[in-house]
């Protein structure tokens, strides 16, 4: 088991059954929980699963309005002006960029509680799960990642360390919440086809247990 101190100014889990105005779930949705690890320490033959997520600060938002582009450039249109084709690569400012409204979490602060699984196959011989729990408690006490760690969107940065353990004492000891349903995964089995997978979130004490959900696609 690995439980991993995350905390930032802002953070943006995205909702996406609202798509123009970007609305954020309530806590750190798990599948953000796992980028955040992955950026710290990745390998082919280990799967990061979370267990349980701990809601240090109270749960604040904030609207901010942010300039963004409208559509990006098209990728067949780079493909085909980097074959010799003529395709034009730019955006123009005043016909893309729009101003949306953003409804942001601040200050927030979470312990991800998570345990790995080997992945048959894509493990070397050597390896084996004391050397990934050995690795893993290095990069967090070098604050080593891969890229930085955000929350939700990349210009959200997540500051990172290893909890040192004991109780984590939560911003909700004695309260229950229903934050219905959120987004627990995509399902990239078929890559042709990748799903949606959503749970019924239900921050008990503080804590969002993932070890006893009902996944729902």
């Amino acid at each position: 088991m690995i439980q991993v101190e995350v905390r930032g100014e802002y953070a943006l889990f995205s909702r996406p059954e609202l798509k123009v105005e970007r609305v954020s779930y309530d806590v750190m949705t798990p599948s953000a929980a796992r980028g955040i690890l992955e950026a710290i320490y990745w390998h082919p033959g280990l799967r990061w699963v979370i267990d349980r997520i701990y809601v240090l600060a109270p749960i604040r938002f904030t609207s901010v309005r942010r300039n963004e582009v409208l559509s990006p450039i098209s990728a067949p249109n780079v493909r085909t002006a980097m074959t010799g084709g003529k395709k034009d690569l730019y955006l123009s400012a005043p016909d893309e960029i729009v101003q949306r409204a953003s409804l942001l979490l601040r200050d927030v602060h979470y312990v991800i509680e998570a345990h790995f699984d080997i992945v048959t196959g894509k493990a070397n011989p050597g390896d084996n799960p004391g050397k990934f729990q050995d690795i893993m408690k290095r990069r967090l006490e070098k604050g080593a990642c891969y890229h930085q760690p955000y929350f939700g969107c990349r210009e959200f940065p997540a500051q990172f360390n290893r909890w040192p353990g004991g109780p984590v004492p939560t911003a909700y000891p004695d309260e229950e919440k229903d934050l219905g349903l959120m987004l627990f995964d995509m399902d990239y089995r078929n890559p042709q086809d990748i799903q949606p997978r959503f749970f019924r979130a239900v921050l008990k004490n503080g804590v969002l247990d993932l070890t006893q959900r009902e996944v729902y696609r």
